[in-house]
């Protein structure tokens, strides 16, 4: 049972009785950069809006902010700015490198934490390290273009700023009284042995809407009896109380032209007024009569060593003189109903760890919330009261997706490097969510298919970058998942009965019925079953840019493309299968989607042929390698396996399916036509494996893979010298390492090396890396597979893990101990170490990193990056990105089966991440 206050305020919202989630952290973290706010002519969105103008250029789509909070169609924003009398410039937003800047692609370049959050953003706590240095942001930039693409990221950390302890702590705490009554403490503390000066501006403002059309009316902001009023037409009016301001200041969030473009305009007091009063002393930048569209309460303070300073404010529809009377009680009970909220949903977890990392997990994905503006026609054809853009955009990017019009709150992978939603990411991020608030997750995966975002022709968007790329059909098995995670909430909390948000399935099923029929119309070449689909999201894993045209001409049959479609088959059969025992019209539908699994699977194996491998073989299958594979088919009716073990052949795992006799029984129509088909066609019969249930008839396993391929995969997953680390499974095998896959082809030479870290290219982007890290999703979906063959095979179907290791366990205890492995990336160890926040360096350049595993400042605030080194478990990549990696919050939760017959972390005591439990390992266990 859920803490009744917050579970309570969840109902309100899902009833429609109070709109609890009106207010959010739905700031960007990095509006400049986006393509959004991109007009120039060749499509550079680094360029044409960088970082450098981002405090003076009003924003046409977005706003962003450090701790930024606002209404959810981000009218009136909330957010903090700082001085600490050395930077050259007011801090107003989170710095960061652009994609051409940085050495490993974009990067953030801050030190910042989400530590709390409830569903209904009745409470909210973040951090922001501020160094008491000027921030380095010259040397960050010219340090990373130094370097090369082999060398580690140059980090805030790296440059000293943080030495001698000599930063702020700046806390920031939101919590709301009531919908339309929010709370904001600002808490700062010095951590430097020396006093130390610094100005705290609190900011509100309006995002601008009026310059664009030449007719929207403008708000206004005014100081009236030391408050400020907001006042807005649409969204009626708030006040701003600040308990110990100093100074109010004002202006316009609106473009300084003169310091852009060398030109005056029509506003006097633009956007920078505040960094021109507070850092160039400029006392005629602000509006001296108090009126504008965006405001600051200025504090200046000097905190004394290890002293702390704390800033209330509260915006607010209700008039009240005495605004902060309640604030520390309304204050403290929310914070005591976040804990109780926690502390119920991790009754069952004992480790104390364990419940800080799940909880700064779901703290992440909760801030991670963005307001998403995007009306790609208007963006296209200019504005009315804006210079008319290049005649070239309406041949670039976008230019097929003008029915696209987003004004939505959606789930972001991460609000500085990935300040867009992404179709695939955003599936991941359901899960874990439909664990705190399974309306929302709902929502979100409704959203997407809507006619807004849905193209005509079914496809789904992928990112704005090119809303026309391709990612991994995972739509329908995560609506499915959080069918069943809601199902079985809304059972453990007193409705035994209840038989799932039925309407939300057949709303979704209905639309991804379209997306299905895109894929087999567009990306089945040969019409043949085997699915190309371009990169799907695994950027550089292959040989070649899988997303653009081949260097070679053709095609290539992709083992993941053909995978992922035979798992959407089954997902969506699954989910027809669930409608009809409401509705038997879905019985047909089922059927079809059973049909046509089986013929994916037929096309992918070629039964009766030769394996790929062999003289005239046309499958994705190689006996001889004991792997499935991509195959180039050349212009000249060539066909060329691409012998890469990545994780492109492990996924075909992926593809599982079990049906009990019970729904079987239930459902005559399916259950006969099944029948019938595999009589009819006994060639495709082998596909599908029955166990009969004493008492009950058969149960039936869909599969790409029967046992001994299956086995086969595993002993290439399972092996450490290949797939297995001590932290997951790598995306790409670490034999590579030493022996390299090449391709030459007519002049042609290309090829694939194993790397655990960042990537050593620029292609595909340069940021992220498919060739030998650990990623969460595809680690997630491998347990679940795994679960779903345990539950047909049982206890009984053993395999060697590690191979070679002699030891034999159930592919469910295997899950198992994948999930601790992934699991003890974030947890500390006996030692208190956490391998998440290892230096990527050796020698002197790690010792600043140390404290990021002791300092009690640093060590309990892990950082959920985009993906983790294949060999130590280090987070790489986007360093925020706790969307697909908040899957850790479920891994955490998850019950199961422990197992001490494998090393987790070598010769540590390790924490279960099932039940809390400790396991005391053997070093000599993990002998190969």
């Amino acid at each position: 049972m859920q803490c009744k206050a917050e579970s309570q305020r969840l109902d309100e919202v899902r009833n429609g009785h109070t709109h609890w989630r009106k207010w959010g952290p739905y700031l960007s973290e990095r509006q400049w950069g986006t393509v959004r706010e991109d007009y120039s002519a060749e499509g550079a969105a680094w360029d044409y809006l960088p970082h450098d103008h981002a405090r003076s250029r009003a924003y046409r789509w977005g706003e962003d902010g450090i701790a930024g909070f606002s209404d959810d169609q981000q009218r009136l924003c909330l957010g903090l700015a700082l001085w600490n009398g050395r930077d050259p410039i007011l801090k107003e937003r989170l710095f960061g490198l652009t994609n051409n800047e940085g050495n490993h692609g974009e990067d953030v370049k801050e030190l910042y934490y989400y530590l709390d959050a409830t569903p209904s953003h009745s409470y909210l706590k973040m951090l922001y390290k501020y160094p008491q240095a000027a921030f380095p942001y010259a040397q960050l930039v010219d340090e990373n273009r130094r370097r090369g693409k082999v060398k580690p990221e140059f980090e805030l950390l790296d440059t000293g700023v943080f030495d001698d302890d000599r930063y702020f702590d700046v806390f920031v705490e939101y919590a709301k009284a009531g919908p339309d009554d929010i709370l904001m403490l600002v808490t700062i503390h010095n951590r430097g042995p020396d006093e130390a000066a610094i100005h705290v501006l609190p900011q509100l403002w309006f995002r601008n809407t009026w310059s664009w059309d030449g007719k929207s009316l403008k708000p206004s902001l005014t100081l009236e009896n030391n408050a400020v009023v907001a006042r807005n037409p649409t969204l009626g009016n708030y006040r701003l109380h600040a308990e110990s301001a100093a100074e109010w200041l004002f202006c316009d969030n609106e473009t300084n032209t003169k310091r852009l473009f060398g030109s005056s305009g029509d506003t006097q007091y633009p956007k920078d007024a505040f960094h021109e009063f507070v850092v160039n002393g400029n006392a005629q930048a602000i509006n001296p009569i108090n009126t504008g569209t965006k405001a600051a309460a200025l504090h200046r303070v000097t905190i004394p060593a290890g002293g702390v300073s704390r800033f209330r404010l509260r915006l607010t529809t209700a008039g009240s003189s005495m605004p902060f009377q309640d604030f520390d009680s309304i204050l403290a009970s929310r914070r005591q109903e976040a804990d109780d909220f926690f502390s119920d949903l991790q009754v069952n977890m004992d480790d104390a760890d364990a419940r800080l990392v799940q909880r700064q997990a779901f703290a992440g994905m909760i801030w991670n919330k963005q307001f998403y503006y995007f009306d790609v026609p208007e963006w296209l054809k200019g504005d009315a009261a804006q210079p008319h853009p290049p005649m070239q955009r309406h041949f670039g990017r976008n230019r097929d997706w003008e029915h696209l019009n987003n004004a939505d709150v959606i789930s972001m992978p991460d609000k500085w490097e990935y300040p867009w939603y992404a179709a695939w990411d955003l599936a991941f991020h359901m899960i874990p969510f439909a664990m705190i608030d399974p309306e929302f997750a709902k929502d979100q995966l409704v959203l997407l298919t809507r006619e807004w975002y849905m193209h005509p022709n079914g496809q789904l968007p992928a990112y704005e970058w090119a809303f026309g790329d391709v990612n991994p059909p995972v739509h329908a098995w995560a609506t499915w998942r959080v069918f069943q995670i809601d199902r079985k909430q809304q059972r453990l909390d007193g409705q035994p009965e209840y038989a799932g948000d039925l309407a939300f399935l057949e709303r979704v099923f209905h639309k991804l019925m379209l997306n299905f029929t895109w894929w087999v119309n567009r990306k089945d070449a040969q019409g043949r079953n085997i699915f190309q689909g371009g990169f799907l999201g695994l950027d550089n894993i292959g040989v070649f840019d899988r997303s653009a045209p081949l260097p070679t001409g053709g095609f290539i049959n992709q083992a993941d493309g053909t995978s992922w479609m035979a798992m959407y088959c089954l997902n969506l059969m699954r989910i027809a299968l669930e409608l009809a025992l409401h509705n038997r019209v879905y019985e047909d539908i089922a059927t079809k989607f059973f049909e046509h699994f089986l013929h994916i699977a037929e096309a992918m194996n070629k039964i009766g042929t030769k394996d790929m491998c062999a003289e005239g073989g046309v499958g994705l299958w190689c006996e001889h390698d004991q792997f499935y594979y991509d195959v180039l088919n050349l212009p000249d009716g060539r066909t060329v396996p691409l012998k890469v073990r990545s994780m492109v052949g492990l996924i075909p795992l992926f593809a599982v399916e079990t049906l009990e006799p019970e729904l079987l029984d239930r459902l005559p129509e399916f259950k006969r036509r099944l029948e019938w088909f595999l009589n009819y066609r006994p060639d495709l019969a082998a596909l599908v494996s029955h166990w009969d249930v004493p008492g009950k008839g058969q149960r039936r396993l869909l599969s790409l893979l029967r046992g001994h391929r299956m086995k086969a995969l595993l002993r290439r997953m399972l092996d450490e010298d290949e797939f297995l680390s001590d932290f997951g499974v790598r995306a790409v095998s670490r034999a590579h390492r030493d022996w390299p896959y090449e391709l030459r082809l007519d002049g042609h030479t290309l090829g694939v090396r194993y790397q655990p870290g960042e990537s050593d290219s620029g292609a595909f982007g340069g940021n992220s890396n498919w060739r030998g890290p650990i990623w969460f999703p595809v680690n997630y979906l491998l347990i679940e597979s795994l679960q779903k063959f345990h539950h047909y095979y049982g206890d009984e179907f053993q395999v060697e893990c590690p191979t070679r290791s002699g030891n034999t366990m159930s592919v469910g205890d295997v899950a198992a101990e994948l999930s601790r492995r992934l699991s003890c990336i974030f947890l500390r160890e006996s030692d208190g170490r956490r391998p998440v926040a290892q230096s990527p360096s050796s020698g002197a350049d790690a010792a600043r990193y140390e404290r990021l595993q002791h300092d009690p400042h640093f060590r309990d605030y892990p950082l959920f990056h985009e993906y983790f080194d294949g060999d130590t478990g280090r987070g790489v990549g986007a360093s925020h990105q706790c969307g697909w990696t908040g899957l850790i919050a479920k891994l955490l939760a998850r019950p199961g089966k422990s197992s001490t017959k494998v090393a987790h972390c070598p010769g540590e005591k390790l924490r279960s991440a099932h039940a809390g439990e400790t396991l005391q390992v053997a070093t000599a266990s993990n002998s190969r």
